[in-house]
């Protein structure tokens, strides 16, 4: 029998008992626990000044549904990027669209965009859009951008959304 009023001698508290370490195996788990402090510190979000942005009047033509459900938009990667020669407005972009052949798409966002800024993103696309040639180049397709003015000076976002979003994925 074990005498009930017998201390029990402390134990030394590990590190792995200060704070919740996932990986359990880091020699020193110093490195877990200041990158899960810094996950704690709020992200600083960045105050964007709309007052002197100018949007443009709605169209007020109005697109009925049945030739609006026409559009195929899509999820697109952007495999390759580049200017187009004898062009200072024009990339050429090679897209990944989720089928098995590569898309490709001129734009007109040199002014913008840096074409390897661009490799990598991924951003929406109109994909059934009859071929248009620009420059001796079939564009088959259209990338969605927006557009608006911060006083006389134009502004053009392409539209890139979350790399989570697989090539092919469809709009809706």
């Amino acid at each position: 029998m074990k005498p009930l009023d017998k201390e029990k001698p402390e134990k030394a508290e590990s590190k792995t008992e200060e704070f919740d370490c996932a990986c359990f195996t880091c020699p020193s788990q110093e490195e877990c626990k200041s990158a899960q402090e810094a996950e704690k510190v709020a992200p600083i979000e960045e105050k964007i000044d709309f007052s002197n942005v100018v949007i443009e009047p709605l169209f007020q033509d109005q697109v009925d549904f049945e030739t609006f459900s026409k559009s195929d938009f899509r999820a697109v990667k952007v495999l390759e990027c580049e200017a187009v020669p004898k062009s200072k407005k024009l990339l050429k972009f090679t897209l990944d669209d989720g089928s098995d052949e590569k898309r490709t798409i001129l734009s007109g966002i040199h002014a913008y965009y840096e074409p390897e800024e661009l490799v990598g993103k991924t951003c929406i696309a109109i994909v059934n859009l009859p071929p248009r040639p620009m420059m001796g180049i079939d564009s088959c397709g259209m990338l969605i951008s927006a557009v608006h003015k911060e006083g006389e000076e134009e502004k053009l976002h392409l539209l890139m959304v979350d790399p989570h979003i697989p090539a092919g994925a469809k709009l809706y």
